[in-house]
């Protein structure tokens, strides 16, 4: 597929450097880790000490952000462009907001209905973990803003663009990449990694209505929002 005189790299070139940059971002938060843990007993338990995921979360973006945009500038063309950093339409920041936000209730709604709580115990963790110390909201910094800048950049912005050939091509991959990025919140159970992927699907759409990576960025924030105000409310009423 082109777009201009930019030609997207290759379905499986784009597939291993998606992988490459993964595993570059997280060899990199290993080793903050492993600095951080140094005057420890032991290496904290990635899964719920909040300090170890804000520095997984603010080492590991950048260094995956980077790759990504260096190696979509390996097209020739403008990294913002091939990753479809653009800015959207106010209509659709209007809509994408109001898909997201009926996608949250129905969620909610769900899991209540299921007898299940809508704050995993991953959730509960981190905060509790980083509750009363200068992490906490450095935590909330890493959720609401960093982390939706990095997966978005690497799934709805390099893995989409590189794979979606022609107009057929939207739904699988579309699919993929929700799977894919659903796949990889492995902190979480079967029910709630279903809930990644059905908002992954709504971010997919949007970032092929639009072409805009930033409103998925954007949409994937106020998802993030939520889920960070509702683990607080949480833990204030406990």
């Amino acid at each position: 597929m082109t777009d201009g005189a930019v030609t997207a790299l290759g379905r499986r070139e784009t597939f291993w450097l998606g992988v490459l940059v993964l595993f570059a971002g997280q060899f990199a938060a290993i080793a903050a880790l492993a600095w951080y843990a140094r005057d420890l007993p032991a290496m904290p338990s990635f899964s719920g000490d909040g300090a170890a995921v804000t520095l997984v979360i603010f080492v590991s973006t950048p260094v995956q952000v980077a790759l990504t945009a260096w190696f979509a500038r390996r097209t020739g063309g403008k990294a913002a462009d091939y990753l479809g950093l653009i800015w959207p339409r106010r209509n659709e920041v209007l809509f994408g907001i109001a898909a997201v936000v009926a996608l949250i209730v129905v969620s909610d709604v769900t899991s209540w209905a299921l007898g299940r709580n809508v704050i995993t115990n991953f959730q509960a963790d981190i905060y509790r973990s980083a509750s009363g110390t200068l992490w906490l909201p450095l935590l909330f910094i890493a959720i609401v803003v960093v982390t939706p800048i990095g997966e978005e950049t690497l799934f709805r912005g390099f893995l989409f663009r590189g794979w979606l050939r022609t107009p057929s091509d939207a739904w699988p991959v579309i699919v993929v990449t929700a799977a894919l990025w659903a796949g990889i919140h492995l902190q979480y159970d079967w029910f709630v990694i279903v809930q990644i992927f059905l908002s992954g699907v709504l971010l997919g759409w949007l970032r092929w209505c639009t072409g805009s990576t930033l409103l998925t960025i954007l949409l994937h924030a106020l998802i993030n929002l939520q889920a960070t105000l509702e683990t607080v409310v949480h833990a204030w009423l406990k």
